[in-house]
């Protein structure tokens, strides 16, 4: 079973690369998906990553605060759309 991740709080400037790289330290990342704006196609400093759920789970544990790019990382579990 995979997992799917929220992280939040990510630099401008950050990278679906720089994202699949910091997750791959925890394992295989079977996808990521850095959300941009329509119009301007900037980041909106947000992103969701997916990875088998023990992997996930350490990746969340280890990840959610630590700094990329100089922001601090919000990184949980992702909640299904209403």
């Amino acid at each position: 079973m995979s997992k799917k991740m929220y992280v939040g709080n990510l630099a401008f400037q950050s990278t679906e690369d720089d994202i699949q790289k910091l997750f791959g330290e925890y394992g295989e990342v079977l996808s990521v998906n850095l959300i941009t704006d329509r119009e301007t196609g900037r980041s909106r400093g947000f992103a969701f990553v997916e990875m088998n759920d023990d992997e996930a789970k350490t990746a969340m544990e280890t990840l959610d605060g630590t700094e990329l790019d100089g922001r601090s990382l919000r990184v949980n579990e992702a909640k299904p759309r209403r």
